[in-house]
């Protein structure tokens, strides 16, 4: 007994130093399959608009068969295979097919992972508009504290919006409890994401010199709006974004701790219809109504690949392009906004692959069968 409380008191002091929830929190977050992280950090809450906007629905039918890794398969062995826990179809602002697993429903709240960074570009790209904040921008101009007399000092805003700072945090996800020691895991089971900049300033490229995804470029960012704005990114997003497309439901961004910041590279939560909500509003132009959320310029940046990434898709301010004008916002664990303007369709698809699991481009796949087989 006195050896395991000895283990315990120890286990419990090196989290602490490393900056990470208590042992039992942390094995909690490492086991939990996608959709139950959102409540096992600490969160900052996006408050819904007061005047939500109500879906029309209608119903259409989706594919009977879909090819599926190069086999015919139907359409809920597709479902259950990539452990989906809701589908949306939305056609021209009406919901034309909604899909929930056992347990899940429209008002539940799910993870979108590296969604968040979409998210997380979206607000960069008003501030741009505002003139509050410009991609030329380097990153020690807000945080002169973290010049580190190397490379890192000419980190611009422009090149972590297109994965090209060449910060050394890479993105090779743990696969079982060894894995967490490494930097992507410390990053986002971290209780203090100034204490972790602090700490991997390493330069792995020099920047602009190539394009390497790492989600550290967009908590990079995510510093940078909030030391713009002066309030929880939650609190901006709230007023800038989630009310004004009429969102019904409260979201959630985890933060690394209740004061601190939000984890912009990835852990935002919400509802399959709201994450829909702002795939409609880059179909209608930026626009919700009368109200321009995103700027046509900025919208132009999101849905302008300039350069390639993973599966040599188009990529550019935090957007994928697997396929000609398509835009996709992808998260860890199978979560898609999958948009294309020209048949005005939205889908979301919301997972919970285990960790490991990369179906991203067999997905996409059939996702763009949907678009075909339905418009």
């Amino acid at each position: 007994m006195l050896i395991l409380l000895a283990l315990g008191v120890a286990l419990t002091g090196f989290t602490r130093f490393i900056h990470y929830p208590n042992p039992i929190d942390s094995i909690k977050l490492g086991l939990a399959p996608a959709s139950k992280t959102p409540t096992l950090m600490p969160w900052h809450t996006i408050e819904p608009s007061a005047n939500p906007i109500d879906w029309p629905t209608s119903s259409e039918n989706t594919p009977r068969t879909v090819t599926w890794k190069g086999k015919e398969i139907n359409w809920q062995d597709f479902l259950d295979r990539t452990n989906t826990n809701a589908f949306l179809l939305v056609r021209n602002g009406v919901i034309t097919y909604e899909y929930y697993s056992n347990g899940f429903n429209e008002a539940s709240q799910l993870p979108s992972y590296s969604v968040a960074k979409t998210m997380t570009s979206i607000i960069a790209g008003q501030l741009i508009a505002q003139g509050e904040l410009k991609e030329s921008d380097k990153f020690i101009d807000y945080f002169p504290e973290l010049k580190s007399g190397t490379s890192f000092d000419r980190v611009t805003v422009q090149t972590l919006l297109d994965m090209q700072s060449g910060v050394g945090v890479s993105d090779n996800y743990p696969t079982g409890p060894a894995g967490w020691g490494v930097a992507i895991a410390q990053m986002y089971a971290t209780t203090d994401i100034d204490w972790f900049m602090k700490h991997n300033r390493k330069m792995a490229f020099e920047p602009g010199s190539k394009s390497e995804y790492r989600s550290v470029d967009t908590q990079m960012l995510g510093m940078i709006i909030k030391a713009i704005t002066a309030e929880p990114i939650a609190d901006y997003f709230s007023k800038n974004v989630w009310q004004p497309i009429g969102a019904k439901y409260p979201a959630t961004w985890n933060v690394d701790r209740l004061d601190g910041i939000e984890k912009t590279f990835c852990c935002f939560n919400a509802t399959a219809r709201d994450y829909a909500k702002v795939g409609l509003a880059i179909v209608n132009g930026g626009q919700v109504g009368a109200k321009q959320i995103i700027d046509p310029v900025w919208l132009k940046r999101l849905k302008t690949p300039v350069t390639k990434l993973d599966h040599n898709w188009g990529y550019g301010a935090f957007v994928w392009h697997p396929f000609p004008g398509i835009s996709q916002a992808e998260g860890l664990h199978g979560q898609y906004i999958f948009i294309d303007p020209k048949t005005r369709t939205v889908i979301v698809k919301l997972s919970d692959n285990p960790t490991g699991t990369d179906e991203t481009v067999a997905t996409a796949k059939v996702l763009l069968q949907v678009v075909k087989k339905t418009s």
